[in-house]
């Protein structure tokens, strides 16, 4: 029975029109929100069922539930009481009665204390009107949360952290056969560019390239939370690594030729780079991988790709010497490329030679893998990195080309720090070199963890006849990267993080689980101890043209994004593309880095920043259905003496500081994109009244709290009377409550289940005004 009948029946005369306006919006305690007292209006999502979906007989079946649903305008969730917005967060759990008690204690429910309080003890006056039938992902949602907690809880816990003692119980002997094919032909690939990415790139001694594939898939395969992926040095963390030991040269921290300084500084940037991606991952902050913007990571890989390309063109022509006299082998990519066309007629002929045509094989080999791979896919299986490097090795050694000015590898253990020798990277006297390798180690971290997270993303689970039951995790990946880091550098290796083409190679021949990586491990440390001294004669040379096939291969994915922005007319991230590397070609890597990830956190912080509020419009044709009337000017009419504002998203202190000036344009010209120097355009008679509607927020902080009780103050100082309607969720409606803007709007009265009835209230106020 309606509040109007209940006082006309104790009055027995006709309700006067203030009790008849109230009585619209009181709602009978049985078939109030659960957990909500009456006077409440927090959205649910629900109407009143339809009449002729009310007399259907029988039980109803799924479909009567689905008119039902339509006819009620049920959220899409399945759930009678939406909290769903935005940003859709997970569904609030209702709290009991006893708030609601409290709660109309402490307000006074129009009078009706007594008679709610008195049964509050009838758990069905605070529960779902039992002719609404539930639907079946309530059901779902009710018989999983009744399930009770499976035993060897702490079993469970310790599989999902430590994956290794998940995959190993299910690991068959079958699966042996195709993780070591799989482990064989990575480390015929992967060691020889091990290798080259320590003494081209990082400028460390070659072996250290080799300590990155003996201890991070190791650790990786215990720790790391995809079956497939395999972890080791790239060739962006590398060269970034490098810069960092071209500083510390510079600086004087260590010299030129001082291979065991220069493998220490390369262990405290790799220790420093795990210990970030550890720390983030113990915080939880795996979303992290989101904040640099798909444009920022082309132009810089892009960059980086470019930079390696022509730093290699000075040792494969012979011109590392000269350059480095000339002091141009620090200088920037620009001077690089004029020394070389300056001096290719001082170069060595039989580097060049040698360097030139194993780039030309190797690309050869690449171009007809990839056209005989659709119809024989055996042949990735073909070693041709490494067929070179031991003809190469061979050849060098046969004909004496050491003798004739070709450089070789040499002897890899003589280098100034012994096999495997454990050293504390965080050492006080190691100050020098975290202060050198602050910034770019974070940069790394980023990169590293970026590329591992994209590659684990497009592996999946890995294969169905593989091991089952591992979720990639970017927290639990954040971990097992963090720790494989922190432990390769304290033995000084390269920065190691998940590659996309090394795994899918590992993927396509055949590994089924990660012991595919605990074999490459193994397969490693046996080159190290057994096959290492054989590669006396390899030349650097072959390490260089191997260096430039990896810089190709980064450069040429770029064609394919810019043609997609180009087809997009995404004309702003194009120039950010081209910012970032034309900065890092003509002044440095870091002024890069620093360059793009500013642009990234301005363009970040500008779109969080910025205000979402809509104004609304009654749709043409009916009585309470409204919409966006800046998107649908043709079919939406804006209401007369009202300001209808929509919040879509949770009010924060980033996005609340605008909020006063976007109102403001509203007032004046009704939509946000006028420009505010043209003259008012919305009489002040059609803002008498604002209705926000809030279902959007989801959530709001303090500062937006106090930003939005200014503002309402603002209003109601100005005679202008406020309402809120569908309040999303009962945090938000306690931080009204406390931060004044419930009193400030009006009280509880304000506060209404809908548009359509905030404006029945505003207009019966100002009758009563009359």
């Amino acid at each position: 029975m309606s509040g109007a009948n209940s006082l006309a029946d104790e009055t027995g005369s006709r309700p006067s029109l203030r009790d008849r306006i109230l009585g619209v919006f009181r709602s009978s305690s049985s078939t109030s929100f659960s957990g909500f007292p009456d006077n409440i209006p927090v959205d649910d999502g629900t109407q009143d069922l339809d009449p002729g979906v009310g007399s259907l007989s029988g039980e109803p079946d799924a479909r009567t539930r689905l008119l039902e649903s339509y006819n009620r305008h049920d959220p899409l969730c399945g759930q009678r009481s939406c909290d769903h917005g935005t940003f859709s967060p997970r569904p609030e759990e209702h709290e009991n009665s006893p708030w609601a008690v409290r709660f109309m204690q402490k307000n006074g429910n129009y009078g009706r204390n007594d008679e709610v309080a008195g049964d509050m003890s009838n758990s069905a006056q605070f529960s779902r009107p039992t002719s609404a039938p539930r639907s079946d992902t309530m059901q779902s949602m009710e018989s999983s949360f009744s399930t009770p907690f499976p035993k060897h809880r702490k079993t469970l816990y310790i599989s999902y952290y430590v994956p290794f003692f998940n995959w190993i119980t299910q690991y068959r002997l079958s699966y042996l056969r195709g993780d070591l094919i799989a482990a064989l032909t990575i480390a015929s690939i992967y060691i020889p560019m091990a290798l080259s990415l320590s003494e081209n790139l990082a400028h460390a001694p070659a072996i250290n390239g080799l300590y990155s594939f003996v201890i991070c898939p190791f650790i990786y395969a215990i720790l790391g939370s995809s079956t497939l992926l395999v972890v080791g040095p790239e060739a962006a963390g590398s060269l970034l690594t490098g810069t960092v030991v071209k500083t510390s040269v510079n600086q004087g921290i260590s010299g030129e030729e001082d291979e065991a300084a220069n493998a220490m500084v390369v262990g405290v940037a790799t220790a420093m780079a795990g210990a970030m991606v550890l720390v983030a991952g113990l915080t939880r902050l795996g979303f992290l991988d989101n904040v640099l913007s798909r444009p920022f990571l082309r132009g810089f890989i892009t960059a980086i790709g470019f930079v390696i390309f022509v730093d290699q063109l000075l040792p494969e022509a012979g011109l590392a010497q000269l350059a480095a006299e000339a002091g141009v082998s620090h200088g920037t990519t620009i001077n690089k490329i004029g020394f070389f066309f300056r001096n290719i007629k001082n170069g060595h002929g039989l580097t060049a030679a040698v360097s030139f045509g194993s780039f030309a094989i190797i690309m050869v080999f690449r171009i007809i893998k990839k056209s005989l791979e659709p119809r024989i896919p055996q042949v990735v299986y073909f070693p041709d990195r490494c067929i070179v490097v031991i003809l190469s090795a061979i050849l060098t050694w046969k004909f004496g080309w050491d003798q004739q000015g070709l450089e070789i590898l040499g002897a890899t253990k003589n280098n100034g720090n012994g096999l495997f020798e454990f050293k504390w990277p965080f050492q006080f006297s190691h100050m020098k070199h975290v202060r050198a390798a602050m910034s770019t180690s974070f940069v790394i971290a980023i990169l590293g963890f970026f590329e591992s997270s994209v590659a684990a993303k497009g592996l999946g689970e890995g294969r169905r006849d593989g091991v089952k039951g591992m979720s990639v995790s970017a927290n639990r990946e954040m971990v097992a990267l963090g720790v494989s880091n922190v432990v390769c550098g304290c033995f000084m290796g390269l920065p190691a993080f998940g590659g996309y083409g090394r795994s899918k190679v590992n993927a396509s021949t055949g590994a089924r689980s990660p012991m595919s990586s605990i074999l490459l491990s193994i397969i490693t440390l046996i080159c190290i101890m057994v096959l290492l001294p054989y590669l006396y004669y390899l030349p650097k040379a072959v390490l260089s043209s191997m260096i430039s096939v990896v810089a190709l291969t980064l450069v040429e994915e770029c064609p394919h994004d810019v043609a997609f922005f180009i087809r997009l007319r995404g004309w702003t991230e194009l120039a950010l593309m081209l910012l970032i590397f034309t900065t890092t070609i003509f002044y440095s890597l870091e002024m890069g880095m620093a360059f793009g990830i500013g642009l990234s956190v301005l363009i970040l912080i500008r779109h969080s920043t910025k205000p979402r509020i809509q104004i609304l419009g009654k749709v043409a044709g009916t009585e309470n259905r409204f919409d966006n009337a800046e998107l649908h000017p043709e079919n939406v009419e804006l209401v007369a003496g009202a300001l209808i504002v929509k919040i879509p998203e949770p009010l924060t202190f980033a996005n609340t500081g605008d909020l006063k000036n976007r109102l403001r344009r509203l007032e004046l010209y009704g939509s946000s994109h006028i420009h505010p120097s043209h003259p008012r355009m919305r009489s002040p008679e059609h803002n008498k009244n604002i209705i926000f509607d809030v279902h959007g927020v989801l959530s709001i902080d303090g500062s937006g709290a106090q930003v939005l009780y200014e503002i309402v103050k603002s209003y109601t100082d100005n005679g202008t009377r406020v309402f809120f309607c569908r309040v999303p969720t009962r945090s938000v409606f306690r931080r009204f409550e406390r931060s004044g803007i419930v009193d400030e709007s009006g009280g509880m009265s304000h506060f209404v289940r809908g548009v359509d009835e905030a404006l029945r209230l505003a207009e019966s106020e100002e009758t009563l005004e009359f």
